[in-house]
């Protein structure tokens, strides 16, 4: 049943040209975003996207003027002002920087605000003296798929083309001029060329997605696949095609979401918006990307934090234990020592017995041959941090504390590096012994 409803988005006459096109438009305009991220210029999008409103008006307007009823050249018309529009406000945007003091947001809110609202004047006046082409003004302003035709595929299919064609021409040129802009000179890269079709690139994206999610949303559907790809990846190729992927699966999504939806509420004749719909799927996925990733999501962030200091707790009892190897502790030395709770105790203690690295002989724990060797090697990697900083000319007295810490993240490599500098230490500033590396082994 959800296959055939699917298969019905890229196969029914009314459904299938606002799919491919959203899909088609997501893709390109997710592709360019990754760019916009990463130069963090996020805010430029938004900004440019309004600069492209005053060009879609004015062109609906010289076509009610000049060509009255040739409703077939609207979407050219469109695209060619809204493109004019939004170069003319990124030529303002930089002269604005380079000969007046006002800084990056603000010559950026001063560039939105003044194009959106030259755009709404005109609107206006379209709202009296031409009404169809006001009501296309205003689908150019939050978007409409529905209205989209089988023309619109190969317009946004040949846009979608000609933006992965010069991304992957550019591909070398562009990590140079994002990551390092003085040693792209250095290789004598035409840094002002790739810039400029950087700023083609934004500026292109941004006219063919108003048209799907509007000029207001238009920056969401740029930085929101981006962000969600940027989760999963540090390499820059990588991040381009998932960016893509989320871009494409956003732009189905919002078309198969805004019309099923409704029917699950029993109304069949009605649907969500597609456009803001679109965006709230892109946007979950990059707050899932957020939470989820392995590497950089909050929640497994959360994890390895909460983890590591499991692991703290467990490695300062071991060291517990291993001072006390002779007597061994009771269940209420150990948790009196360790200021840890009851129940936190009780765990503890199950855990490390379950690991093999503790036993219990009548009311006192133990530390097996497995414990005293993770123990020691704690010990060794605190001892050696002290004989380091003392090295370095810290005061003995000083040295416990960031041996404490630092003990639960030195590294084998590390270890091997301080054993060597060090000469192999057999006794720590403090006269005490350092374990051995061999017999910890």
């Amino acid at each position: 049943m959800i296959l055939s409803s699917v298969w019905q988005f890229f196969s029914d006459p009314v459904l299938q040209a606002p799919t491919i096109a959203s899909m088609l438009m997501c893709l390109s305009s997710a592709l360019v975003g990754v760019i916009v991220l990463m130069r963090k210029r996020s805010l430029l999008g938004e900004a440019l996207s309004h600069a492209a409103y005053p060009g879609v008006v004015l062109s609906l307007l010289f076509l009610s003027t000049f060509f009255p009823g040739q409703y077939d050249l609207v979407s050219l018309s469109v695209l060619i002002g809204g493109f004019i529009s939004a170069c003319i406000g990124l030529w303002f945007l930089e002269k604005m920087q380079k000969l007046t003091r006002v800084k990056d947001d603000g010559a950026l809110c001063f560039i939105l605000s003044s194009f959106f609202g030259i755009g709404v004047l005109f609107a206006s006046r379209m709202q009296t003296t031409n009404v169809i082409y006001y009501k296309m003004a205003q689908m150019f302003l939050y978007g409409q798929v529905a209205t989209m035709t089988g023309s619109h595929i190969w317009i946004y299919a040949g846009l979608t083309l000609l933006i992965i064609a010069i991304i992957l021409v550019c591909y070398r040129p562009i990590i140079l001029v994002l990551f390092d802009r003085d040693f792209s000179r250095v290789l004598h890269t035409p840094v002002r060329l790739i810039e400029t079709i950087l700023f083609f690139l934004l500026v292109l994206a941004i006219v063919i997605g108003i048209r799907s999610v509007g000029v207001v949303l238009m920056s969401g559907m740029l930085i929101a696949p981006s962000v969600a790809a940027r989760q999963w990846s540090n390499r820059l190729s990588k991040i381009f095609i998932l960016s893509a992927i989320f871009g494409a699966v956003s732009g189905f999504l919002g078309n198969y979401l805004s019309f099923e939806v409704p029917k699950l509420f029993g109304n069949q004749r009605s649907s969500f918006p597609t456009g803001p719909m679109i965006l709230l799927v892109a946007i979950f996925l990059a707050f899932f990307s957020l939470l989820f990733s392995p590497k950089r999501g909050f929640i497994f962030r959360l994890w390895r934090i909460a983890r590591f200091r499991w692991n703290c707790i467990e490695e300062n009892l071991l060291k517990l234990l291993w001072k006390q190897a002779q007597e061994g502790l009771s269940k209420k030395k150990i948790q009196a020592k360790s200021s840890l709770s009851y129940a936190h105790t009780i765990l503890l203690l199950g855990y490390l017995k379950q690991q093999g690295w503790l036993k219990k002989t009548g009311f006192k724990y133990h530390l097996t041959i497995d414990g005293v060797q993770r123990a020691a090697r704690v010990i060794r990697l605190h001892r050696l941090w002290e004989a380091y900083l003392v090295y370095l000319g810290q005061g003995i007295e000083k040295v416990h504390r960031s041996a404490e810490e630092m003990e639960h993240i030195i590294s084998p490599e590390i270890e091997a590096q301080l054993t060597e500098l060090l000469n192999d230490p057999k006794q720590d500033p403090h006269l005490q012994p350092i374990p051995e590396r061999e017999t910890i082994l």
